[in-house]
């Protein structure tokens, strides 16, 4: 397990989320910290590595 910055594209929160990167690449919904609204993140996980993290309403 990882942790990753991530920000809500509501409200601008920024918060730290815990990411698998024995699961490869992925996709997850989570809820802001903030304003409980959720969002997707996508993972892009190479070689055990996380290479690139999205997240969009």
């Amino acid at each position: 397990m990882e942790t990753e910055p991530v920000f809500c594209p509501y409200c601008g929160q920024d918060f730290e989320v815990a990411i698998d990167v024995s699961a490869g690449s992925h996709e997850f919904t989570t809820d802001c910290e903030v304003c409980c609204r959720p969002f997707d993140i996508r993972v892009v996980v190479k070689n055990g590595v996380i290479e690139e993290v999205s997240f969009e309403a």
